[in-house]
């Protein structure tokens, strides 16, 4: 193996650039060639594909977002699409693929690989944590203390006038943010797709709270089965019925996907990037490079795919046990 590109692909997370960087020196510290595909794989059909050296990442590591730019690309998933994308590696005699992203990014990966046969290791880019086979997603950590940051401030506030606070954190599948959120956070509920959402219980237990409590704090993942914070928020509103209570919603939206990234997501991007470029080196292919139990391990992309990674059962409990 002598040239190999990366890439990223899907939603931006904090903690891309840290990877891109890990890759770009770890290969080049192997003596290998390295190329960035801009914006994924659209980039990689329209050879949008640059050589970099090391100082191409130089003052990047602390930066959200990605240097290399990220789109969709509805041409990738025709078997023409990823043939253009195939010619335009070879013309460039390119010989492994760093492809940073998600569940979607890894899906094209795989199909990719199975058709062409170039070998393609992922690293798991997305605020969600919701990709099997790592602890711990690069971007998650950044999000979680990006929203926990604002409900800080929104507790303040609802407690200042007696409100309750819905509060909308990203995780449409995962409710893996919305959790870490409400136990660092101090909510009183959460509420995520994993889990049924029991209505009843939450009006009955607000109720119970008022003689306590004088404001309550409501995290709600976006992929709720009862529907989005204001959805939520007006069928409680309704069953609570009572005209001298105050209640808000604030949906955090893409803050939680910028800023700089935090330490941890700095060392698992850059762990994740060096183990991909050293896994290419040593034969691994059509897999992800990850972390469990702070151990670096490679996860075929069938599994990382087809495998949910359920949420830990003690942090609801935890939840419920510290809101009263």
């Amino acid at each position: 193996m002598k040239k190999i590109a990366v890439f990223t692909s899907g939603g931006d997370a904090p903690g891309m650039n840290a990877c891109i960087r890990a890759v770009v020196r770890t290969a080049i510290f192997h003596g290998l060639e390295v190329y960035g595909i801009t914006y994924g794989y659209d980039g990689m059909i329209n050879g949008n594909i640059k050589r970099m050296h090391s100082h191409s990442v130089s003052n990047i590591i602390q930066r959200g977002g990605t240097i290399l730019k990220s789109a969709r690309s509805a041409e990738f998933r025709t078997k023409e699409g990823r043939e253009k994308a195939y010619k335009q590696l070879k013309a460039l005699e390119i010989d492994g693929i760093v492809a940073i992203g998600g569940d979607g990014t890894f899906t094209g990966a795989k199909v990719f690989f199975e058709e062409f046969g170039i070998p393609t290791i992922g690293c798991p880019g997305t605020i969600d944590n919701d990709i099997y086979g790592t602890d711990y997603t690069i971007g998650f950590d950044t999000a979680v203390n990006t929203a926990l940051e604002a409900i800080d401030k929104i507790r303040d506030t609802a407690a200042a006038h007696d409100r309750i606070f819905f509060i909308e954190v990203m995780g449409r599948d995962s409710g893996y943010i919305a959790v870490e959120c409400g136990i660092g956070g101090g909510a009183e509920f959460v509420m995520v797709p994993e889990t049924e959402t029991d209505l009843k219980k939450v009006v009955k237990s607000l109720k119970n709270l008022r003689k306590s409590k004088s404001s309550s704090i409501i995290v709600v993942a976006e992929g709720d089965e009862e529907g989005n914070a204001d959805l939520i928020m007006e069928k409680v509103k309704v069953k609570i019925n009572d005209e001298d209570k105050e209640f808000k919603v604030t949906t955090l939206g893409h803050i939680q996907r910028g800023g700089n990234p935090t330490a941890r997501d700095r060392v698992l991007a850059s762990r994740c990037g060096m183990a991909a470029v050293e896994g290419l080196l040593n034969g691994e292919a059509n897999c992800m490079a990850g972390v469990v139990n702070g151990d670096v391990a490679y996860t075929p992309f069938a599994d990382c795919i087809g495998k949910t990674k359920p949420l830990k059962g003690d942090h609801l409990r935890l939840i419920e046990i510290l809101s009263i």
